[in-house]
């Protein structure tokens, strides 16, 4: 699902090129969920002249019943796109979903909006992935944004950069990628759900709908091995724990000649000086600094009227 606090953020726009996205890489069947009173989500796909990706548009109140009838229909992913600035309606939302994306705009507004969204998805015990979208190209505030969403989870590697043809293809319900499938605008949208992707056959532990290029820099090992991991009969285990001796074994004799043969390197010196994410005593917000009344969030301090003399109450 895609949420944001902040309007304009471009929710509504991701959501329906990242569910085309989807279908066209074979991981559906998949339907959009338009949970916006707004509609617009529901207006783009009524002027698409292609049938998939599928659309619903559930209220609150039945959400759960839709979901649950999609799935037993065959539905593998749904893309539920929220209204913004109503926090009951986007928390209802949350409860539903397996991961969370929150587009931002790389603006100082947007990044206060971003505080009470994940505050939700922590009550949830969601994962969120940030979504820089509708960024300048070489811009310093697009990267200063990144390190600032880091702090408080999962930034996505790819960002959406600011162009006209997202605009204009949600016009007559097509996508970039449908109407330039050469465009960098196109490439950024495939890459992103490539990692979202990515992320979700991790998250649910299913290695089926991995996707066909996995990026270098994401690890397979937890996810491997926890789907599949099974038990072993005691000869098995036996077998296995003197092929693991046998190989420690003939490691430490290869290592112990390596080092022979090679000259002895120094450490590199260690750093001593103060942790990177904790703040000095003394400061006005002083531990952690992801709960530092960061992106509008509100601090544990209490607030103290003053009387007319300037004293306190």
């Amino acid at each position: 699902m895609t949420a944001s606090q902040k309007g304009g953020s471009g929710k509504t726009t991701l959501s329906g090129h990242l569910a085309v996205e989807a279908d066209r890489a074979g991981a559906g069947p998949v339907v959009l969920i338009d949970t916006d009173p707004q509609g617009s989500l529901a207006h783009w796909w009524n002027s698409r002249a292609q049938p998939t990706p599928l659309f619903v548009k559930a209220g609150l109140p039945d959400l759960g019943h839709a979901l649950q009838e999609l799935k037993d229909a065959g539905v593998k992913l749904a893309f539920i796109d929220t209204p913004p600035a109503i926090t009951s309606s986007i928390s209802h939302v949350v409860g539903f979903a397996d991961l969370v994306i929150v587009p931002t705009r790389p603006s100082p507004h947007d990044l206060r909006a971003v505080g009470a969204t994940v505050d939700i998805a922590e009550r949830h015990q969601k994962p969120v992935i940030f979504v820089l979208n509708a960024a300048t190209a070489r811009a310093r505030i697009t990267g200063e944004s990144a390190v600032a969403l880091s702090q408080h989870g999962v930034v996505a590697p790819v960002t959406i950069h600011h162009r006209v043809d997202f605009a204009a293809s949600m016009v007559d319900g097509r996508t970039v990628g449908e109407i330039m499938a050469k465009s960098q605008s196109a490439k950024e949208i495939s890459e992103l759900w490539s990692y979202i992707q990515f992320r979700l056959s991790r998250l649910m532990r299913d290695p089926k709908i991995l996707p066909d290029f996995v990026p270098k820099d994401q690890a397979l090992g937890p996810l491997l091995s926890a789907v599949q991991e099974q038990p072993m009969s005691e000869p098995e285990r036996e077998q296995e724990e003197l092929g693991v001796a046998n190989d420690i074994q003939t490691s430490d004799i290869q290592t112990q000649d390596t080092h022979a043969a090679e000259p002895a390197v120094e450490p590199p010196p260690f750093y001593n000086g103060p942790e990177r994410r904790t703040n000095p005593p003394g400061t006005p917000y002083f531990g952690v600094e992801r709960r530092a009344n960061t992106f509008g969030r509100r601090h544990s301090v209490p607030f103290h009227h003053h009387d007319e003399a300037g004293g306190r109450k």
